[in-house]
């Protein structure tokens, strides 16, 4: 069984300690990839340095919407430098955050264009994270796709089925982390059962938002199985081919990884 660990923060505290320890029980639990995730430009530099030591482990390279005031004078010209490296294959996180408001509305929806440019230029997905901002972030992703296709995926998928149909029509994917195990997540539940099979990525978002039966522990790429294993119960598949689904549809999607 193959399953890959589509979006998780090796760098962050709580697995960043004990790495070595989280990639072996990774692999124990039948993970043969990971694609480690970057926030902020100065992460950059650590997260590919990791995906250079470990030859299962991507780099993303992107600014998280928290960060846009930060990054407010970002160039393209500096993301797409970053994306040259060979074991950068996505793009992000990048996207809109009107939960927290952390960064001015307006920077996070220039700095998710920015990234999105740089993704219909490589063919690299753009990694979207999006809280509270269905509507701006359905309408980016319209405008931008009449401007030319592009690859993304939605993270960490916990928004409305209307989002989901909309994301789906423009021909992006959808990733399901542990929240999906949530007792409180029966619409996200029933969304993922239906979900269509080629669309589908599932991921950890270590160390965060582990999965049951792991809640109040850091969560880590080895749970990604579990989060795995109830999707697949949600869908009445086994979960050697829910596994096996999921981790095509990361090598069509991220086809630098697949090269």
């Amino acid at each position: 069984m193959r399953l890959i660990d589509s979006h998780c923060h090796l760098e962050y505290e709580g697995v960043a300690e004990y790495r070595q320890g989280v990639l072996s029980r990774a692999r124990d639990a039948g993970v043969t990839g990971m694609l480690n995730i970057s926030t902020r430009r100065s992460e950059w530099e650590t997260v590919v340095g990791t995906a250079e030591r470990e030859p299962d482990v991507w780099a993303s390279v992107g600014i998280h919407p928290h960060e846009a005031d930060q990054h407010a004078d970002l160039g393209r010209d500096a993301l797409l430098a970053a994306t040259s490296h060979p074991k950068v294959i996505g793009i992000g996180e990048s996207g809109l955050d009107y939960y927290y408001d952390k960064s001015d509305r307006a920077v996070q929806r220039d700095l998710f264009r920015m990234h999105i440019g740089v993704a219909r230029e490589t063919g690299l997905p753009v990694i979207i994270h999006t809280r509270d901002a269905e509507g701006d972030t359905a309408a980016i992703l319209a405008e931008e796709m009449q401007q030319g296709a592009f690859p993304a995926l939605i993270h960490c998928f916990t928004a409305s089925r209307d989002f989901a149909k909309s994301v789906l029509d423009l021909g992006l994917t959808i990733s399901l982390s542990g929240i999906v195990t949530f007792k409180n997540a029966k619409e996200l539940q029933e969304i993922a059962a239906d979900l269509p099979s080629d669309r589908l990525l599932v991921e950890t978002d270590s160390p965060f938002l582990a999965p049951v039966p792991h809640r109040g522990r850091p969560c880590e790429p080895a749970f990604v199985r579990d989060t795995a294993a109830f999707v697949a119960n949600l869908r009445a598949v086994p979960l050697e081919d829910l596994a096996e689904t999921t981790t095509a549809n990361f090598f069509s999607l991220f086809t630098k990884a697949a090269a």
